[in-house]
């Protein structure tokens, strides 16, 4: 029954962030694309879809010799492929040899900003990609701290310059995914890594639902948030490119059974109370939980095969002689069994995806050079499949005409169906140039500054002049209390298109909660936002970011346009976001005029947001909820505001899922002159 009722909820965590928002479906039956957004650039989706061509396969060959090393001078004619047993003609060839470095005579690698450059880059020939999977559920934390030397070592000395890593927990949704070439920032994350198997205290709001279930009931929702974040995230690999992908799956393999110590009806109670004693009963139980985990390893590596994603289990236990402590009391004939399943989970991943087991072996080291030999050189093998399109499972083999050498692939995939070839001939979306830029900021936001993240925004002022106001607050890694490293004011100078000096002083933290008056009028002082006169167009914003004893922790530049306000016929401020998380901080952000705004965009679905802007020389005003992708979700209503400008969106959301979400402000005259605002922001669980 917890299975049934909690699937849904597992494949939303590793698969909704990818999807466009089902909302669209049950709120509203309109989802135009805004008519000035379609005439913009765009590009194609970052959502999977499948191949143009479903029946066209492509297989991973890595041939090697007796000692492992890679065979890299057969031609065509040396391979024969089989599927079902029926001989395909091969139609695509090609060695692929890469070695972490740029290809000479090949254009730089660009930086990664948004998901568009981790896309470009990700599809590049000379460029590995590698997730490390940290199955914090199933890991120890003994475990966990001997894995972390093997695994930076890997980073710091087998990885080049041109490798791709990221890094993904069972928890994290496929789109915060991010690839980077950032090995020291790999290296920082791996060594937080914790392990938490068998322990169950909740650390979020998802694992809070169900922390007081019985322990044999969170380990089998364990084990199905593992194997649904797995399979999502072969899905994203596969979008982003064709080439072989690897994830190093760092964890001690499914949990089965526990012990009759460990069997306790409240994982949360401190004195456990037992619950189904061994007995007759107990060899069935075994059986259904473990034909469970057999099932979420198919569809596992039925995903991965599809994607074309190989899965290098990685056991940190290394040479395991047990999988229990003595004081969990498990007797020596359940030890030995959990012990070999766990293990033989692992094993059956990595040989389904052509990949090997780094799985009883101290010298953990040795496993992870082959992988990188493995990603290095290997042979790229294409052909139209001559069966039916049935939605079975196809086996596929691979042989060799010379003799003495060793041969791994993929060991078959999931054939489409009638269904999946429909959906292989529906266009795909297109994605709006503004919203792609807009959904961009999101993360353009939070990688800006570790120190603080900045609001820029300009309106009408009351002399008939455009005025810049700047905000900031520290980020969301900021702890309570005061650190030396922490942000507490900052500097700011603001310079114009000719380069004349529009604003220079400091501007406070919002814990100073002074207001100050500098000497020219027209620079005024209020918690921690200012605001100046400037002329439209381009501005310069010079920020220097200083700690709680004045030294300087970072320097930034940020560029900012000043919209012109009186020569359009119709204009809108920038709009200014507040977050409210009680009533009565909602009640007081609606009657507070001089309210600062929020930089932040991230927020959680019990808080509420209010949107204030000022229209100018408008005959009406709207506002929709967009997806990410720009589809029309709903309408929001928009209502005069009473303080702060003209026009403000109340809007709540613990009415929407997860995800990125964007509300398009859109104002027109009389003569149907439409202008949009875009206000991207992510909503957490």
């Amino acid at each position: 029954m917890i299975k049934t009722r909690l699937a849904t909820t597992i494949l939303l965590i590793a698969l909704s962030s990818n999807q466009p928002s089902d909302l669209a479906a049950q709120q509203a039956s309109g989802t135009d694309i805004p008519e000035d957004l379609e005439s913009q650039d765009a590009t194609p989706s970052d959502d999977p879809v499948f191949r143009a061509d479903v029946n066209f396969v492509r297989v991973d060959v890595i041939v090697t010799d007796q000692d492992g090393n890679s065979v890299t001078d057969l031609t065509e004619e040396d391979f024969e492929v089989f599927e079902n047993d029926t001989s395909q003609e091969i139609q695509q060839f090609s060695l692929v040899r890469l070695n972490g470095q740029i290809k000479p005579g090949s254009e730089p690698i660009r930086d990664i900003r948004d998901a568009r450059d981790q896309e470009l880059v990700a599809a590049r020939e000379d460029v590995r990609l590698f997730v490390i999977f940290f199955d914090d559920y199933h890991t120890r934390p003994i475990n966990a701290l001997k894995v972390k030397e093997s695994l930076i070592n890997f980073v710091q000395l087998q990885l080049g310059p041109a490798d791709l890593v990221a890094i993904m927990y069972p928890l994290t949704p496929v789109d915060d995914v991010r690839f980077t070439r950032d090995h020291g920032a790999i290296v920082k994350a791996i060594e937080r890594f914790e392990g938490r198997k068998y322990q169950y205290d909740p650390r979020n709001r998802y694992e809070q639902e169900y922390s007081h279930y019985p322990t044999e009931s969170v380990e089998e929702i364990r084990n199905q948030v593992v194997a649904s974040a797995l399979r999502g995230l072969s899905i994203k690999l596969g979008s982003l490119r064709e080439g072989r992908k690897s994830v190093i799956f760092v964890s001690e393999g499914f949990s089965s059974v526990l012990p009759q110590e460990m069997r306790n009806t409240n994982a949360q109670a401190p004195n456990p109370i037992l619950t189904r004693p061994d007995g007759p009963f107990e060899d069935a139980t075994n059986f259904f939980r473990r034909t469970d985990i057999l099932g979420y390893l198919r569809d596992i590596y039925s995903d991965a095969n599809w994607n074309n994603t190989a899965i290098y289990s990685l056991d940190p236990r290394g040479l395991a002689v047990s999988e229990f402590y003595i004081n969990e009391t498990a007797t020596a004939t359940q030890d030995r069994d959990a012990l070999q399943w766990s293990q033989d989970s692992l094993r059956i991943l990595s040989s389904e995806t052509s990949a090997r087991s780094i799985v009883g072996q101290n010298n953990l080291a040795r496993g992870l050079r082959q992988l990188v030999r493995d990603s290095s050189a290997y042979y790229l093998i294409g052909y139209s499949s001559s069966l039916p399109s049935d939605g079975e499972f196809h086996e596929i083999k691979v042989r060799l005409k010379r003799k003495g050498l060793q041969v791994r692939a993929r060991r078959g995939y999931l054939a489409a169906t009638p269904e999946d070839l429909k959906r292989s001939n529906t266009p795909k979306i297109i994605i709006p140039e503004p919203v792609q830029q807009a959904i961009a900021s999101l993360g353009d936001l939070q990688a800006s500054n570790r120190y603080i993240e900045s609001w820029i925004g300009a309106s009408l002022g009351e002399d008939g002049q455009a005025q810049v106001a700047y905000s900031w607050e520290p980020t969301s890694a900021t702890r309570p209390g005061r650190r030396q490293d922490e942000a507490a004011r900052i500097t700011l100078t603001a310079v114009g298109k000719d380069g004349a000096v529009l604003f220079r002083g400091d501007v406070p933290g919002s814990q100073d909660l002074n207001t100050r008056r500098n000497k020219a009028s027209s620079q005024e002082i209020v918690s921690s936002q200012v605001r100046f006169n400037a002329p439209p167009g381009p501005l310069q914003l010079r920020i220097a970011i200083e700690g709680s004893f004045g030294e300087t922790l970072d320097r930034s530049v940020q560029e900012f346009v000043v919209p012109d306000f009186v020569s359009g016929p119709v204009s809108i401020s920038t709009p200014r976001v507040y977050r409210a998380r009680t009533i009565p901080e909602m009640r007081a952000l609606t009657a507070d005029a001089s309210a600062t705004p929020t930089a932040k965009r991230e927020f959680l679905r019990t808080e509420r947001i209010l949107i204030r802007f000022d229209v100018y020389r408008s005959a009406g005003v709207t506002a929709e909820l967009l997806n990410r992708v720009g589809e029309k979700i709903v309408d929001v209503p928009v209502v005069p505001s009473l303080v702060g400008g003209t026009h403000q969106v109340d809007f709540g959301l613990a009415s929407i899922p997860s995800g990125d979400y964007l509300i398009a402000i859109i104002v027109h005259d009389s003569e149907e002159k439409i202008t949009r605002e875009l206000v991207p922001f992510k909503v957490g669980s």
